[in-house]
C-alpha cells in the first residue's frame, strides 16, 4: 500500500469544482455543521461607477484553490503555527441574487447569514459591491452587540442620495443606526473620497473612529487594532480598495496611497488575539479589471489567512 505524498489524490489547486479553499460545498442551509461558513453575495446593483464585483464571488474562490491546504493546514514559520489544521469550512454557495432588486437581493443575502448565525458557525461572506454589508449587518439584530471595523478607502457613510439609501455608499451610515452596532472604527479612509465632510462630522459625532493609511503607517498596525473598544464582539468588513491599486487594481474605485498585505493581516491579526471576531465580509473584488489576478489572489490570501487566525484563537491560543 503507498503512503504519504502517494496515497490519494495529489488535488492539485486546479483539479475538481472551485469552492472557497476547495473546501465541501453545503447546498443544504439547514444543515450546516462547521466552524466557518462562506457566502457568496454576487450583488453589485450599488456601484456608482464600474460594475463587475457581481464576479467577485467566483473570482475569490478560484483564486483561493491556490491556497487549498487540505489536512495538513498552512504552517507560519514566523508564528510556528499552523494554521487552519483540522478546520471545519464549509462552502454554501451564493444567495440568489434578482436583477434590478436591490431589496429582495439583499433579504436572500440576509437570510443566508442568518442560518449562518443560527448554525453556531462563522459568516465569512464574499462581495458583491459593499452594500452587500447592509444586509449582513441586518442578519445580527438577534446576535449583537457589535463593533465594526471596516478596512476601506472610503468612508460609506452617505445617509441617502437621491432617494438611494441601501447603495454601496451608504453601508456603515445604516450600520451606525442599528442599535446593536455599538460603534465603528474606520481605517483606510484617504483622499478624494465619495463622503462630503458633512459625513466624516455625522460618522464622528455617531462615535467612528477615522484613520487613514498614513496615520496607521505612523503608528502601526498594532497600535490602530488597541483603539478598537475591548471587550467588544468584531464585525470586520473588508473593502479591497482599501489595498493600494498597485497590488489590487481589480475594483471598482481604486484609490492610490491604500494598505499593504501585512498592515492589513497584522491589524486583523491582532484583533484577532485580542477580541472575538464575530463576522466577517470582502467586498467590491471586480477580478475584470484585473486580468493578472492578483486582486483576487489578494481576497483569498487574507480570507484564509483571517480565519486560520480566528479560529486559532478561539482555541484559546494567545
Amino acid at each position: 500500500m503507498a503512503h504519504g505524498y502517494d496515497s490519494g489524490r495529489l488535488n492539485l489547486p486546479f483539479v475538481g469544482i472551485a469552492t472557497f479553499g476547495k473546501y465541501a460545498y453545503v447546498e443544504d442551509w439547514d444543515a450546516i455543521d462547521a466552524d466557518v461558513a462562506v457566502l457568496g453575495a454576487p450583488f453589485d446593483f450599488g456601484t456608482q461607477w464600474r460594475a463587475g464585483a457581481r464576479f467577485g464571488p467566483r473570482g475569490i474562490r478560484e483564486a483561493s484553490t491556490l491556497f487549498a491546504f487540505g489536512h495538513a493546514g498552512a504552517y507560519d514559520h514566523e508564528d510556528d503555527v499552523t494554521y487552519l489544521d483540522g478546520a471545519r469550512i464549509v462552502d454554501l454557495g451564493d444567495a440568489d441574487i434578482v436583477h434590478t432588486d436591490t431589496e429582495g437581493s439583499h433579504r436572500n443575502i440576509e437570510y443566508g447569514v442568518r442560518k449562518i448565525l443560527a448554525a453556531g458557525a462563522l459568516p465569512v461572506v464574499l462581495g458583491g459591491d459593499h452594500s452587500v454589508n447592509i444586509p449582513c449587518i441586518n442578519a445580527f439584530s438577534e446576535f449583537g452587540p457589535i463593533h465594526i471595523v471596516q478596512i476601506d478607502a472610503h468612508l460609506d457613510f452617505v445617509d441617502e442620495r437621491h432617494g438611494v439609501r441601501y447603495g454601496h455608499g451608504n453601508p456603515m451610515r445604516r450600520a451606525a443606526e442599528k442599535p446593536y452596532v455599538s460603534g465603528l472604527s474606520q481605517f483606510g479612509i484617504r483622499n478624494v473620497s465619495s463622503t462630503a465632510k458633512e459625513g466624516y462630522d455625522d460618522a464622528r459625532a455617531r462615535g467612528s473612529d477615522i484613520l487613514s493609511v498614513r496615520q496607521i503607517r505612523a503608528m502601526g498596525p498594532v497600535a490602530a487594532a488597541e483603539r478598537v473598544p475591548e471587550g467588544a464582539d468584531l464585525y470586520v468588513t473588508i473593502d479591497i480598495d482599501g489595498f493600494d491599486p498597485s497590488i489590487a487594481p481589480g475594483t471598482g474605485t481604486p484609490s492610490h496611497g491604500g494598505f499593504l498585505y501585512y498592515e492589513v493581516l497584522e491589524l486583523i491579526a491582532h484583533l484577532a488575539r485580542r477580541q472575538r471576531i464575530v463576522g466577517i465580509d470582502l467586498v467590491e473584488v471586480a477580478p475584470d479589471y484585473d486580468p493578472t489576478g492578483s486582486t483576487q489572489i489578494l481576497a483569498a490570501q487574507l480570507l484564509l489567512n483571517t480565519i486560520g487566525r480566528v479560529l486559532h484563537a478561539r482555541k484559546g491560543h494567545p
